[in-house]
Protein backbone atom coordinates (compact mmCIF):
# COMPACT_ATOMS: atom_id res chain seq x y z
CA UNK A 1 0.00 0.00 0.00
CA UNK A 2 2.72 2.50 0.74
CA UNK A 3 4.39 1.72 -2.75
CA UNK A 4 0.87 2.73 -4.29
CA UNK A 5 1.06 6.05 -2.23
CA UNK A 6 4.39 6.77 -3.51
CA UNK A 7 4.00 6.18 -6.87
CA UNK A 8 0.02 8.37 -7.33
CA UNK A 9 2.51 11.48 -7.95
CA UNK A 10 3.83 9.55 -10.81
CA UNK A 11 0.39 8.03 -11.60
CA UNK A 12 -1.40 10.90 -11.72
CA UNK A 13 0.93 12.71 -13.90
CA UNK A 14 1.41 10.06 -16.67
CA UNK A 15 -2.44 9.70 -16.97
CA UNK A 16 -2.77 13.55 -17.06
CA UNK A 17 0.12 13.26 -20.08
CA UNK A 18 -1.70 10.37 -21.41
CA UNK A 19 -4.98 12.08 -21.80
CA UNK A 20 -3.75 15.34 -22.56
CA UNK A 21 -1.78 14.11 -25.84
CA UNK A 22 -4.42 10.45 -26.99
CA UNK A 23 -7.44 11.36 -25.22
CA UNK A 24 -9.60 8.58 -23.58
CA UNK A 25 -9.58 5.85 -22.88
CA UNK A 26 -6.24 6.53 -20.44
CA UNK A 27 -6.36 2.93 -19.60
CA UNK A 28 -5.62 -0.25 -21.21
CA UNK A 29 -7.98 -3.01 -20.12
CA UNK A 30 -7.77 -6.85 -21.05
CA UNK A 31 -8.60 -9.90 -19.87
CA UNK A 32 -5.57 -12.21 -19.16
CA UNK A 33 -5.05 -15.65 -17.99
CA UNK A 34 -4.34 -15.05 -14.21
CA UNK A 35 -3.48 -18.36 -11.41
CA UNK A 36 -5.00 -21.41 -13.04
CA UNK A 37 -5.70 -19.50 -16.13
CA UNK A 38 -8.59 -17.86 -14.08
CA UNK A 39 -9.06 -14.47 -16.69
CA UNK A 40 -9.00 -11.19 -14.97
CA UNK A 41 -8.67 -7.85 -16.31
CA UNK A 42 -5.30 -6.39 -16.67
CA UNK A 43 -4.97 -2.50 -16.30
CA UNK A 44 -2.19 -0.27 -18.44
CA UNK A 45 -1.75 2.73 -19.58
CA UNK A 46 -2.72 3.25 -23.02
CA UNK A 47 0.44 3.31 -25.24
CA UNK A 48 -1.80 3.01 -28.50
CA UNK A 49 -4.02 5.01 -30.71
CA UNK A 50 -7.30 3.23 -30.22
CA UNK A 51 -8.22 0.64 -33.51
CA UNK A 52 -10.88 1.55 -35.16
CA UNK A 53 -13.23 -0.97 -36.06
CA UNK A 54 -14.58 0.90 -39.49
CA UNK A 55 -11.52 0.15 -41.40
CA UNK A 56 -11.19 -2.60 -43.51
CA UNK A 57 -7.82 -3.85 -42.17
CA UNK A 58 -7.02 -2.96 -37.79
CA UNK A 59 -3.93 -1.33 -38.03
CA UNK A 60 -0.32 -3.18 -37.18
CA UNK A 61 0.85 -2.47 -33.39
CA UNK A 62 3.56 -0.78 -35.11
CA UNK A 63 1.51 1.85 -36.61
CA UNK A 64 -0.78 2.41 -33.74
CA UNK A 65 2.15 2.88 -31.40
CA UNK A 66 2.49 6.32 -30.41
CA UNK A 67 5.65 8.37 -29.28
CA UNK A 68 4.59 8.58 -26.01
CA UNK A 69 3.93 4.90 -25.87
CA UNK A 70 7.06 3.91 -26.79
CA UNK A 71 8.05 6.31 -23.83
CA UNK A 72 6.25 4.73 -21.88
CA UNK A 73 6.60 1.41 -22.64
CA UNK A 74 10.72 1.68 -22.73
CA UNK A 75 10.46 3.02 -19.36
CA UNK A 76 8.17 0.61 -17.94
CA UNK A 77 5.51 3.51 -16.32
CA UNK A 78 2.62 1.58 -18.52
CA UNK A 79 2.79 -1.09 -16.06
CA UNK A 80 2.61 1.61 -13.09
CA UNK A 81 -1.34 0.50 -12.92
CA UNK A 82 -1.44 -3.65 -12.93
CA UNK A 83 0.12 -2.18 -9.06
CA UNK A 84 -3.94 -2.21 -8.43
CA UNK A 85 -4.05 -5.58 -10.01
CA UNK A 86 -1.63 -6.63 -7.71
CA UNK A 87 -3.65 -4.93 -4.60
CA UNK A 88 -7.00 -6.69 -5.91
CA UNK A 89 -4.59 -10.06 -5.52
CA UNK A 90 -5.10 -11.28 -9.53
CA UNK A 91 -1.24 -10.67 -9.78
CA UNK A 92 1.87 -10.79 -7.78
CA UNK A 93 5.15 -8.02 -8.35
CA UNK A 94 6.88 -10.87 -9.71
CA UNK A 95 6.01 -13.97 -12.04
CA UNK A 96 5.53 -15.26 -15.14
CA UNK A 97 3.95 -11.75 -17.27
CA UNK A 98 0.03 -12.86 -18.05
CA UNK A 99 -0.08 -13.47 -21.87
CA UNK A 100 -3.55 -13.10 -24.02
CA UNK A 101 -6.10 -15.40 -23.42
CA UNK A 102 -6.17 -16.82 -26.81
CA UNK A 103 -2.54 -18.14 -26.36
CA UNK A 104 -3.88 -20.59 -23.48
CA UNK A 105 -4.97 -23.01 -25.85
CA UNK A 106 -1.89 -23.03 -27.62
CA UNK A 107 -0.04 -24.11 -24.84
CA UNK A 108 1.58 -27.78 -23.95
CA UNK A 109 1.20 -29.18 -20.45
CA UNK A 110 5.09 -27.71 -19.78
CA UNK A 111 3.97 -24.28 -20.61
CA UNK A 112 0.58 -24.79 -18.99
CA UNK A 113 2.60 -24.82 -15.79
CA UNK A 114 3.32 -20.94 -16.00
CA UNK A 115 -0.01 -20.65 -14.09
CA UNK A 116 0.70 -22.35 -11.05
CA UNK A 117 1.47 -19.15 -9.67
CA UNK A 118 0.27 -15.52 -9.79
CA UNK A 119 1.44 -13.75 -12.95
CA UNK A 120 3.49 -11.13 -12.15
CA UNK A 121 4.32 -7.45 -13.19
CA UNK A 122 7.83 -8.94 -13.93
CA UNK A 123 9.44 -12.20 -13.77
CA UNK A 124 12.64 -14.28 -14.52
CA UNK A 125 11.98 -14.32 -18.22
CA UNK A 126 11.72 -10.28 -18.18
CA UNK A 127 15.56 -10.10 -16.51
CA UNK A 128 16.68 -12.57 -18.95
CA UNK A 129 15.54 -10.79 -22.33
CA UNK A 130 11.33 -9.63 -22.18
CA UNK A 131 10.09 -9.49 -25.21
CA UNK A 132 13.46 -10.14 -27.34
CA UNK A 133 13.32 -13.89 -25.70
CA UNK A 134 12.08 -16.95 -28.64
CA UNK A 135 8.75 -18.36 -27.33
CA UNK A 136 9.65 -21.51 -26.03
CA UNK A 137 13.22 -19.81 -23.78
CA UNK A 138 10.45 -17.22 -22.35
CA UNK A 139 7.94 -20.85 -21.14
CA UNK A 140 11.36 -22.66 -20.02
CA UNK A 141 12.03 -19.79 -17.88
CA UNK A 142 9.03 -18.97 -16.51
CA UNK A 143 8.59 -23.03 -15.34
CA UNK A 144 12.34 -22.70 -14.25
CA UNK A 145 10.74 -19.81 -11.62
CA UNK A 146 7.34 -21.83 -11.19
CA UNK A 147 9.81 -24.88 -9.62
CA UNK A 148 12.05 -22.17 -7.81
CA UNK A 149 9.91 -19.44 -6.55
CA UNK A 150 11.27 -17.99 -3.08
CA UNK A 151 11.19 -14.75 -1.28
CA UNK A 152 15.03 -14.13 -1.70
CA UNK A 153 14.70 -15.25 -6.27
CA UNK A 154 11.88 -12.06 -5.76
CA UNK A 155 14.42 -9.81 -4.36
CA UNK A 156 16.41 -10.93 -7.19
CA UNK A 157 14.52 -10.20 -10.07
CA UNK A 158 12.72 -7.09 -8.71
CA UNK A 159 16.46 -5.42 -8.34
CA UNK A 160 17.16 -7.10 -11.44
CA UNK A 161 14.22 -5.18 -13.42
CA UNK A 162 15.10 -2.16 -12.05
CA UNK A 163 18.59 -2.33 -13.96
CA UNK A 164 16.79 -3.66 -17.11
CA UNK A 165 14.78 -0.86 -16.81
CA UNK A 166 17.62 1.58 -16.73
CA UNK A 167 18.81 0.00 -19.52
CA UNK A 168 16.13 -0.13 -21.48
CA UNK A 169 16.90 -3.36 -22.87
CA UNK A 170 15.10 -6.19 -24.65
CA UNK A 171 11.64 -4.16 -24.90
CA UNK A 172 10.68 -5.82 -28.38
CA UNK A 173 11.56 -8.08 -30.72
CA UNK A 174 13.16 -6.48 -33.37
CA UNK A 175 11.00 -5.68 -36.42
CA UNK A 176 8.16 -6.08 -34.02
CA UNK A 177 6.26 -3.37 -32.11
CA UNK A 178 6.63 -5.75 -29.01
CA UNK A 179 6.58 -9.19 -29.98
CA UNK A 180 5.51 -11.48 -32.26
CA UNK A 181 2.09 -13.54 -31.58
CA UNK A 182 2.86 -16.84 -30.16
CA UNK A 183 1.98 -19.42 -32.41
CA UNK A 184 1.85 -22.67 -30.15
Amino acid sequence: MMVLIGILPVLAVTSLVVYILMGRPIFFRQARPGLNAVPFTILKFRTMKVARTNEAEVSSDQVRLTRLGRLLRCTSLDEFPELLNVLRGEMSLVGPRPLLMEYVGRYNREQFRRHDVLPGITGWAQVHGRNELPWSERFQLDVWYVENVSWKLDVKILWLTFWKILRRDGINQPGQATAAPFEG
